[in-house]
C-alpha cells in the first residue's frame, strides 16, 4: 500500500516537473546528443515536460515540436571552432527561458552549453551528465578549465555512464561524493530476417565480423584491418562508417592484399543498420584511446545477441560495457593479433559462441535498455539529486 502511494506521488510530481536537456547539436549526429534526445522523448512520454536546447548544426534558430511535452530548441550557430559550436543565440535564449525549468541537465563536454548556463543566472537544480573528458582539444581545455570547474561545483549531482569513468577521471576526483552512474540505454535492434539472409547470402560460407564508427584515428581501424591477416579465408570483416581515414585504410587493405577479406561499407543508413548487426557473427570495437568512453555500438550489437570483441582502454568504460568472459572478450588496444585471436576464440566452438551470445543478450537486457536509462534518470530527478 505504501509503495502504491509513493508511486502515485512520483507520478503526480512528474506532471509538475519541467526539465531542460542542455547541450550539443541538432540534427542528432553523435552519441551525446542521442542520449539527450532519448532522455527528452522518454521522459516526456512519461508525463514530464522535457525540452532540449542545443546548437543548430545547420539553419537558423527554431523550435522543433516533438510531442505535447517536448520541444527541441535549436539555437543559430555562427561557426564551429575546436569541435565546439559557437552560438551566442544559446546564451540569450537560455537566459530568457531558464527560469521556467526545475532542472537543467547539462551534457558534457559542451563548452558552449556550459558558458550559456554560467551567464544565465539560473538558480535552480543543475545536473551534469559527464559523457567524457575533453581529450583532443588540449588548448581549448586550458581556457575552458575554470568554467568546467565552476560547472562541477555548481552541479548538485554528476552523472557518469560507467563506474570506471566516474571513479578514474582526473577531473571528477573531488566530486565523488555527489556522483552517480547512469548507463546509456538504447532500443533493441530488430533485424529483418529476409534482409539478414540477403547479407548472409552475399558473404556465403563466411564468418562475418562487423564494426561501425567514424573512420578516425582513435577508433583503431588500422589494427582491425591488420587483424584480418590472422583470420582464415572463411572470415570477412565489414566496417561501416565514413571519415578522414577512408583512403588511408583502403590503401592499407590494398597493400596487404585483403580486398576480399575487408570491406569498407561507407555510411550505413539507420534502416539498414539492424540488418548488419543481425547478419554478423561477432561485433568488434577496436578503439585505442580514452576518447571512446562507452561504445554505444557495443550495446546495439548485444541487443541482437552478438558477442563483442573490444579493447581494454585505460580509464575508459568500454571494457565495463563488454564484460570479459560474459558478453565477449576484451584485449589490449592496438594489438591486431589479440583482436584476431579473440574473434577466433568466440566463433571457433559452438558451445563457446552460444555462451557469449546468451551473455551479450542478458547483459543488454539487465543494464543497457533505453527504458532502464529513462527510469533511473527519473528516479534521480525525483530523489532530488541524491545518489540513492
Amino acid at each position: 500500500m505504501r509503495f502504491a502511494v509513493l508511486s502515485k506521488q512520483i507520478a503526480v510530481d512528474n506532471l509538475n516537473m519541467k526539465v531542460l536537456q542542455l547541450g550539443k547539436f541538432y540534427p542528432i549526429r553523435g552519441g551525446v546528443e542521442k542520449v539527450a534526445y532519448d532522455l527528452m522523448v522518454g521522459l516526456s512520454e512519461r508525463g514530464v515536460h522535457c525540452d532540449m536546447m542545443c546548437a543548430a548544426s545547420q539553419g537558423r534558430s527554431r523550435v522543433v515540436p516533438i510531442n505535447r511535452n517536448a520541444h527541441v530548441i535549436c539555437c543559430h550557430t555562427w561557426l564551429k571552432a575546436a569541435a565546439t559550436m559557437i552560438s551566442p543565440a544559446m546564451i540569450f535564449t537560455l537566459r530568457k527561458m531558464c527560469r521556467q525549468y526545475d532542472i537543467i541537465h547539462v551534457h558534457h563536454p559542451d563548452p558552449m552549453a556550459c558558458l550559456a548556463l554560467y551567464l544565465s543566472s539560473y538558480k535552480g537544480r543543475v545536473i551534469v551528465h559527464w559523457h567524457s573528458d575533453i581529450q583532443k582539444q588540449k588548448i581549448l581545455l586550458n581556457f575552458y578549465r575554470p568554467l568546467q570547474n565552476w560547472l562541477l561545483r555548481r552541479a548538485e549531482l554528476v552523472i557518469g555512464t560507467t563506474p570506471v569513468y566516474l571513479s578514474e577521471s582526473p577531473y571528477l576526483q573531488e566530486v565523488q561524493e555527489k556522483s552517480a552512474c547512469l548507463p546509456i540505454g538504447v532500443e533493441a535492434m530488430h533485424p529483418d530476417a529476409k534482409s539478414v539472409a540477403a547479407i548472409r547470402q552475399k558473404y556465403k560460407n563466411k564468418k562475418i565480423v562487423f564494426s561501425l564508427g567514424r573512420l578516425v584515428a582513435y577508433k583503431g581501424y588500422c589494427h582491425l584491418v591488420a587483424a584480418a591477416n590472422y583470420l582464415g579465408d572463411d572470415f570477412v570483416v565489414l566496417i561501416g562508417g565514413t571519415g578522414a581515414l577512408k583512403n588511408e585504410l583502403q590503401k592499407e587493405i590494398d597493400e596487404l592484399g585483403l580486398q576480399d577479406k575487408v570491406k569498407l561499407l561507407g555510411r550505413i543508413s539507420n534502416n539498414d543498420l539492424p540488418t548488419y548487426y543481425g547478419a554478423c557473427d561477432v561485433f568488434c570495437l577496436s578503439s585505442v584511446q580514452k576518447t571512446e568512453a562507452f561504445g554505444i555500438v557495443q550495446i546495439e550489437a548485444m541487443s541482437c545477441g552478438k558477442p563483442v570483441v573490444a579493447t581494454r582502454i585505460p580509464h575508459s568504460g568500454v571494457s565495463y560495457v563488454n564484460a570479459h568472459g560474459i558478453s565477449g572478450l576484451n584485449v589490449a588496444p592496438g594489438n591486431a593479433y589479440e583482436l584476431a585471436k579473440a574473434i577466433i576464440t568466440i566463433v571457433g566452438n559452438k558451445k563457446t559462441y552460444e555462451h557469449f551470445s546468451k551473455g551479450a543478450k542478458e547483459r543488454y537486457e539487465t543494464l543497457f535498455t533505453k527504458n532502464l536509462m529513462i527510469k533511473k534518470c527519473l528516479e534521480i530527478y525525483c530523489n532530488n539529486g541524491s545518489k540513492e
